[in-house]
């Protein structure tokens, strides 16, 4: 398992590699100098369950404003620095709980040496950064096109410019937009490299494709013992990503807790609104930090025998459902007394 084997990092109060549990991320959409908003989204991104948050440093106002969204936010905040190295430190300065930045598109090694000068001053992470769309040219040539090859090339090339300067408070990000290049890639550096990884399918697309792309990628990587740290990246809420990602985790084993909601595709003896009821259902079981599960079935037929693996289930039928569990009908419900009851079980669970 790569991911027992990595350095372990700290980033704000939060630790990582070294066999430590992979942490959810996530990146602001708001206009960082507006501290108001930025702040809500955090908080917002806080409840969901994200552990650690990115957001861009394109101004000096947005570096300042780092200071005091530091104060009012509880979990590490990221700069996400492009060109100008003068900003990287200006984060730093502003309380920045680690940055992330390509050194190799912040200008001369002039400049990477007063960003990781003042990383080191303050002990803070570098997340070198690599995006298959930014690989180099000589790079491109080399390897006749994009490739896994030479992605992992440039990231170490990067790593080694700061490794030359004495310091190895690092991270490793390489991003592709193509899942199976992504995939191959992090097998390559997972290999190289003994940093932590973060790893993310980068400009996955909307909620619906994102996703897709996000859990067949992040679950090939992640079940292979590689990452550190993930980030769904989405079009949209960040809020989502999120979600996504806790979900992506707990199918994979790496994550326990919550309610897992798990529903009949649907078929010709269903009776009622299954569709709109397992949304509820799922909504509403974000509620309760319970680590069991609940199953959402569509008919009285089989609804018993399908829910038989969850620990508490309600199945439709034709004005009234099911209470199911452990695969034992408790007792009939009417249709519309079956989200109420569930609640009620939720709520009473282990007493």
């Amino acid at each position: 398992m790569y991911r027992e084997q990595t350095k372990v990092i700290k980033i704000g109060d939060r630790v990582i590699g070294g066999g430590n549990p992979v942490l959810i991320q996530s990146m602001t959409n708001t206009k960082t100098e507006d501290v108001e908003a930025t702040v809500a989204q955090i908080l917002r991104l806080e409840q969901a369950g994200c552990e650690i948050v990115r957001a861009t440093v394109p101004t000096k106002e947005a570096a300042e404003a780092f200071r005091e969204i530091k104060k009012r936010i509880h979990i590490p905040l990221v700069a996400d620095i492009h060109f100008d190295y003068k900003m990287a430190i200006a984060a730093i300065e502003n309380g920045a709980d680690k940055i992330r930045i390509n050194p190799g598109n912040i200008g001369s090694r002039d400049n990477v040496t007063a960003v990781v000068s003042a990383a080191r001053e303050r002990n803070i992470p570098i997340r070198v950064g690599v995006n298959s769309g930014s690989l180099e040219k000589e790079l491109v040539e080399k390897y006749h096109g994009v490739t896994a090859e030479g992605i992992v090339e440039s990231a170490l090339d990067k790593v080694r410019i700061i490794e030359e300067l004495h310091y190895d408070n690092l991270v490793i990000s390489i991003k592709s937009s193509d899942v199976l290049m992504c995939v191959r890639a992090h097998e390559i550096l997972a290999q190289k490299t003994h940093y932590p990884l973060h790893v993310g399918i980068t400009e996955s697309g909307t909620l619906y494709s994102g996703n897709i792309k996000s859990a067949v990628g992040l679950g090939i990587i992640l079940y292979q013992g590689i990452g550190d740290t993930i980030r769904v990246s989405l079009t949209g809420d960040p809020v989502e990503e999120i979600k996504s990602a806790k979900r992506i985790l707990k199918t994979l084993g790496l994550r326990k807790g919550g309610i897992e909601v798990v529903s009949c595709p649907t078929c010709g003896r269903t009776r009622i609104d299954l569709i709109g009821l397992a949304d509820q259902v799922e909504t509403m079981a974000a509620e309760f930090p319970l680590d069991i599960k609940v199953a959402v079935m569509g008919c009285a037929v089989n609804g018993p025998g399908e829910a038989k693996e969850a620990d508490i289930g309600i199945a439709g039928g034709d004005g009234e459902g099911l209470l199911i569990k452990h695969g034992e009908i408790v007792r009939k419900v009417p249709e519309d007394k079956l989200l109420e009851t569930l609640r009620e079980e939720l709520e009473n669970w282990g007493r």
